[in-house]
């Protein structure tokens, strides 16, 4: 009786122990995380704009409306990195709903019910609907399909209808996109004047001669650059180093590669394949059984037969062909059918000598030498060689070899030529085609002959083995590598690894460098880590799985958005600052000398060089030979031919520019059209333009990263 009395006064808490473990077991994965909405209310916040939080289910509900517009175009689902973009192209979307919502209401646009009738069956259709309820043969839009369809909506599928009204609600936020960006398009103005110097930018042209001595005639180690110097001078130009988040991160793969025993594995069984297939009552159901590649039984020429079948021609139907092992790829091919096609095929192999150019001379001195090098063919010489000494082409080295195509695949002329050939062998004369001179040689001459090929072809794969083995691998160096200094430590112990780095991660980012489909490390890295604390500098991965490799990851530098950090862009900066340097340098022992350009570099050294350089444009902003000088190309056309400019501190290194003559535009044959050309222009810009002035303003908080 003690017993039973003591469970009944425990039983309370008992049953009270049992409900919060089975609570735990529940959530208790959330609740450990802090990823469960009772404590974290803002885990379906993605993020915020203008203020405006951005839920889950709303960016979710636009994502999916980009999801079935890919779908109808493509026909097919997304892939994983299509995905990718289609969040960034829901993400941009929802930028413009909100951020723009407050432009058109700060101005008062506004759609009316009359407006959203008029664009679904008014006058003014939306271009949509214009395309969706158009005959496909005339191209006429009727008004009355549309009436029609909307008297019936409420009989189609609920999914319809739900992409019916989806569209239409957009209907109103992209007439608003309309006028707003239209005030702005309408609102651009050129004026004479304007016009007039845009004119003369792009058409006046200057003939100069010019000093430089180049920043490179300054070795770098003579130059010492301190942090002063480059934080003084990113304080100066922190416009041009402007920076989005960032992660920098360093990480190994560990591929997962077929073995020996894979590969000796998937020979066996494609051996035996082989013996099936040869006594196989039905070649093309066997070949589709037992093939990792879908089945055709379409007859092709032999210029679109594969490589290893090309070599056995004339190929005999029921003949089995192979194994052959290439790329990865065991194939075996049974021949099922053959007949004559419509189209011949032949294979040949050529020397081009091209003319130097067009001019008669040129072409007759192209002439001769094809005609010299086809005689020494003829007496002997090999063909390959000739053509890998004197060709002019892609196909030099192949000794020649064009591999073999069919009929329509050349130009006429040189078509004519092989295909009217009845033997293999040289052709006796050169033949003209608009690329040159051709030395013909027909190594299989033209056929009809088609074949019918069902193949039966096994992908080399790693086996669940060999994965696990790289697995393991992967664990191992995870647990040695608790920490940055560990993880560095770790790699350089293990010759087999190779430790690569990126710069910059950014937040939407869907590859690391060459690894695909990475989205994984790119969201660790940001610290959307499910089931654990943010991502600290210094921090390692877990095994991440990317395709046919391992990953493991560690986070070495972070940058938020706004201007960049010296330690983030210091090779960068730092070459700014020492061509700064180089350029006080090069300017203060060019001060003082004078005369003319060649007596300057004279005095300078032999460092200094005197070119020249005609048609500098004044808008371009390019001296030819020089590259991109933009303030020395202005400094030219402010001076008079004969008249030199102080140094200048350019891209390049420091010059001096002297105008020998400069050709003013002629007056325009018609203002008008160069200030409707350079509207279009500034027009052209603004949408993108406005796009990106407002994002800059929205106080924008991407906090995707926490869900995909």
């Amino acid at each position: 009786m003690a017993l039973i009395n003591t469970i009944r006064e425990k039983s309370g808490w008992a049953v009270g122990a049992i409900v919060f473990g089975l609570l735990l077991f529940i959530i208790g994965g959330d609740l450990i995380s802090g990823q469960n909405r009772l404590f974290n209310r803002n885990d379906t916040t993605v993020g915020e704009i203008s203020g405006e939080k951005v839920e889950l289910n709303d960016f979710n509900n636009t994502l999916e409306q980009a999801k079935q517009a890919f779908i109808a175009q493509q026909g097919r689902q997304p892939d994983e990195n299509t995905l990718g973009y289609l969040r960034d192209q829901a993400w941009n979307q929802t930028i413009y709903r909100i951020a723009f919502k407050e432009q058109f209401e700060a101005l008062g646009l506004a759609v009316s019910d009359d407006e959203l009738y008029d664009m679904v069956q008014g006058r003014n259709v939306h271009p949509s609907i214009r395309q969706a309820f158009s005959d496909p043969q005339t191209g006429q839009f009727d008004r009355n399909k549309v009436v029609e369809y909307l008297k019936n909506l409420d009989k189609l599928p609920p999914q319809a209808q739900d992409q019916w009204r989806n569209f239409e609600a957009g209907l109103t936020p992209d007439r608003l996109a309309t006028k707003y960006n239209n005030l702005l398009k309408l609102s651009t103005y050129v004026t004479s004047a304007e016009a007039k110097r845009f004119h003369e930018a792009q058409n006046t042209r200057a003939n100069i001669r010019y000093l430089i001595v180049p920043y490179f005639s300054i070795s770098d180690s003579a130059v010492k650059v301190t942090d002063a110097q480059l934080q003084a001078y990113l304080d100066k130009n922190k416009g041009r180093y402007k920076v989005e988040d960032g992660r920098d991160i360093e990480y190994v793969t560990i591929p997962v590669t077929a073995s020996k025993e894979d590969s000796a594995a998937v020979r066996a069984s494609v051996d035996q394949l082989t013996a099936q297939f040869r006594t196989a009552p039905n070649d093309s159901l066997f070949a589709k059984l037992n093939s990792d590649q879908p089945y055709s039984g379409a007859y092709v020429s032999p210029a679109d037969l594969p490589e290893k079948l090309r070599e056995q021609l004339p190929l005999q139907v029921g003949q089995v062909y192979g194994p052959y092992a290439e790329n990865g790829v065991y194939s075996i091919f049974k021949v099922t059918g053959q007949k004559a096609g419509t189209q011949p095929a032949a294979r040949a192999s050529h020397i081009l000598i091209k003319p130097e150019n067009t001019t008669p001379e040129a072409k007759a001195a192209a002439l001769a030498k094809a005609k010299d090098v086809l005689a020494q063919i003829k007496e002997g010489a090999d063909f390959a060689a000739m053509a890998r000494q004197y060709g002019t082409d892609g196909t030099t080295a192949t000794g020649g070899d064009l591999g073999w195509f069919t009929q329509g695949r050349m130009v006429p002329e040189f078509e004519k030529a092989i295909f009217g050939a009845t033997a293999v062998g040289l052709l006796p004369n050169p033949v003209e085609t608009s690329f040159g001179y051709h030395i013909i040689k027909v190594t299989a001459p033209k056929t009809t002959q088609t074949y019918q090929i069902a193949a039966v072809q096994k992908n080399l794969v790693p086996s669940e083995a060999t994965r696990e083995t790289a697995y393991q691998k992967a664990q191992e160096l995870k647990g040695a590598a608790t920490n940055l200094e560990t993880f560095r430590k770790a790699v350089a112990a293990d010759k087999s690894l190779q430790k690569l780095e990126v710069k910059g991660l950014g937040r939407g980012d869907q590859a690391v460098n060459n690894l695909q489909g990475a989205r994984a490390i790119v969201r660790w890295a940001y610290g959307a880590n499910q089931g654990g604390p943010e991502t600290k500098i210094g921090d390692v991965s877990e095994v991440f799985e990317i395709g046919d490799q391992y990953v493991i990851a560690a986070l070495t530098g972070e940058r938020t958005k706004g201007t960049a950090d010296i330690s983030s862009i210091r090779p960068e900066l730092t070459a700014a600052v020492r061509n700064d340097l180089k350029a006080q340098q090069i300017m203060e022992k060019l001060k003082g000398k004078t005369g003319t350009l060649e007596q300057i570099a004279a005095g300078y050294g032999s460092q200094a060089q005197v070119k020249t350089a005609n048609d500098v444009v004044a808008s371009s902003g390019i001296i030819q030979g020089l590259g991109a000088e933009p303030v020395a190309v202005g400094k030219v056309f402010g001076l008079k031919p004969g008249q030199k400019s102080a140094p200048i501190q350019g891209e390049q290194g420091v010059v001096i520019v002297e105008p020998v003559s400069i050709t003013p535009a002629a007056a325009p044959a018609d203002l008008k059209a160069v200030r409707q050309q350079l509207a279009s222009q500034r027009t052209a810009r603004t949408d993108g333009a406005t796009y990106e002035a407002v994002k800059a303003n929205a106080n924008i908080k991407d906090e995707r990263t926490k869900f995909f």
